[in-house]
């Protein structure tokens, strides 16, 4: 986590007000569409929330384990062009924090 950066597990429609008062101005869902079952909030559902909350919000899903350059350089197009601080999040926070890691590995962020 940097000042510009946080990771997180599954967000809920219902925290959206939280990841405000916190601070954040941007989120990258990186979690799979029913990744975790029918218990899980679409992407969808979690895009209306973080809009109504004045959040910008990026669809980025990732397999787990299976993070691809593509991957990463599309990470890199939107944190390089999302308001920040950005939020990113996935069942732990693993992936998204991978595809931070790697991105800053390859020299791909405007930091």
């Amino acid at each position: 986590m940097t000042d510009q950066v946080g990771f997180a597990g599954q967000l809920y429609p219902e925290h959206m007000p939280e990841v405000t008062q916190k601070g954040f101005k941007s989120l990258i869902n990186n979690r799979p569409d029913f990744e975790g079952g029918n218990d899980q909030p679409t992407s969808a559902q979690l895009e209306e929330a973080a809009r109504n909350a004045g959040i910008d919000y990026v669809f980025q899903p990732v397999v787990a384990g299976q993070i691809s350059q593509l991957d990463v350089e599309a990470f890199a197009r939107h944190y390089n062009e999302l308001p920040k601080p950005i939020l990113m999040f996935c069942r732990t926070g693993s992936r998204s924090s991978n595809l931070y890691q790697l991105a800053k590995q390859m020299d791909l962020l405007d930091d």
